[in-house]
């Protein structure tokens, strides 16, 4: 969904420039999950089982332990889609302002080969749920997550090799409180009126002008590495005259020692530079820059890196192949001007939403390409993606049409001065550092949007230029 707001707006929103050097400090990476002649998704859309904690307390299912079994087993299930909000999915009014736990759950069928072969990691990958999750597997936690937005995922391999006659029972729990700590802040009113209110009763009260979606929002998906295996990679690119540049940095795991071969490649899958080393340059002679949208004749222009890993050990030979792609541009910033390639860039652009009807933020083709197709109807190149990180496809559509994004995390309604805190300060850090670490590599991406319009008696805390 698009939206409309004064550029005024921008001026008062905390930058951070992208030149795309930022580093993470996450000690692993977040690559989308692709697939190659050594890796394979699995995704699990669809309809999963539901159920909401409506208890005082909202914590009856940690209590009673609803992930141990299945969750039809613990009490009246319903059916959820996945990706979707589930506020406006039933005419139920009590579950579309729910805030607590809520309960998702679905059996999973996985192919024997990626349980017999112990050199392949399984990966359990879930694309965003607001705001905090707990993840199990057959009962057993994998992992938990503080925030909504981002990916985050475990290594289920070795779970479901232990018993390979079991289902593979996925339960996830969220939660969409908003604290005074969380991204976007929020905070519980308790309402203690037993005239007017029943017993327990609360209201959640946040300080930004959508509203509070929640649920898994986007795909949940398996997908496989070999057990050595690209964990990351990080490009940096520039240009002189005709030669592009493109610094690159690989990151391995799962192996001590492995060889590495770089190619880039064009559009039509003609080697333009390569390299054997894990870090280093590559140089593009007769370069196509990436270009924005009405910017050039030829827009939003993408190389593909491929990064072919081999390694071993004393039991097997490993070979990973991951693609990623690659513009190649330039950002700078002067006194007066902004400039991709060198050259004036004006945003000429809207402040977006991810909502819709019914599936709420859920992820949504047709209105991805709808609002897609509408930016470039209206003769715009760029947006906000206000005020929360969108989808990794989206940012995917930016990059192959050139559509130039500030791209803004969850610091939205910071407005209460308990906000301020060391303890929100470091989950503002956190979340910034998972952002830039999924995002860092998209030339659409010219700049980080640190927060959306925080209280204004506090102190300044000015620019911070990369």
């Amino acid at each position: 969904m698009i939206k409309s707001k004064s550029p005024g707006v921008l001026l008062r929103v905390l930058y951070l420039f992208a030149v795309l050097d930022a580093v993470c400090l996450l000690d692993t990476g977040m690559l989308f999950p692709r697939e190659s002649s050594s890796r394979e998704v699995k995704e699990l859309n669809g309809l999963w089982s539901f159920r909401a904690d409506k208890s005082p307390n909202r914590n009856q299912g940690f209590e009673r332990a609803w992930y141990k079994s299945r969750l039809a087993e613990t009490g009246p299930v319903i059916d959820m889609p996945v990706p979707a909000s589930y506020n406006d999915v039933t005419q139920d009014p009590t579950l579309r302002d729910f805030t607590g736990w809520v309960w998702y759950e679905r059996e999973v069928v996985v192919p024997s080969r990626w349980i017999t072969d112990k050199g392949t990691r399984v990966v359990l990958r879930v694309g965003s749920a607001h705001y905090n999750s707990v993840v199990w597997l057959n009962g057993v936690k994998v992992t938990e997550h503080k925030g909504g937005h981002l990916p985050f995922e475990a290594e289920i391999g070795g779970l479901i090799r232990e018993d390979p006659t079991m289902p593979c029972r996925i339960t996830i729990a969220v939660n969409n409180t908003l604290t005074p700590d969380t991204l976007p802040p929020g905070s519980i009113q308790h309402i203690n009126d037993p005239t007017r209110y029943p017993d327990g009763f609360f209201v959640q009260n946040y300080y930004f002008d959508f509203f509070n979606y929640a649920g898994i929002h986007r795909p949940v998906l398996l997908y496989t590495t070999p057990k050595a295996y690209v964990d990351d990679i990080t490009v940096v690119t520039d240009f002189l005259d005709n030669t592009g540049m493109v610094k690159y940095e690989v990151s391995v795991q799962g192996a001590a020692k492995a060889t590495v071969k770089v190619t880039l490649m064009d559009k039509d899958g003609r080697c333009v530079a390569s390299s054997d080393e894990t870090s280093g340059v590559l140089k593009v002679v007769d370069v196509k820059l990436w270009w924005p949208y009405l910017m050039h004749d030829n827009p939003a222009y993408l190389y593909s890196m491929e990064v072919r890993l081999m390694a071993a050990d004393a039991r097997s030979t490993y070979e990973d192949v991951y693609t990623l792609p690659v513009g190649i541009r330039t950002v700078k910033v002067t006194n007066t001007q902004f400039l991709i390639n060198n050259k004036p860039f004006y945003f000429h652009g809207v402040n977006k939403h991810e909502d819709s009807d019914i599936r709420g933020k859920g992820l949504d083709w047709p209105l991805i390409v709808k609002d897609f197709n509408l930016i470039k109807w209206l003769g715009a190149n760029s947006f906000r993606t206000s005020h929360y990180p969108y989808a990794e496809e989206i940012m995917q559509m930016c990059d192959r049409h050139g559509i130039v994004v500030i791209d803004e995390c969850p610091g939205v309604g910071i407005k209460d001065i308990r906000s301020f805190g060391n303890a929100s300060l470091a989950h503002h850090l956190v979340v910034m550092e998972e952002l830039v670490r999924r995002d860092k590599n998209h030339p659409s991406v010219v700049m980080w949007s640190v927060a959306n319009e925080p209280a204004a008696e506090m102190p300044p805390a000015g620019y911070y230029f990369k």
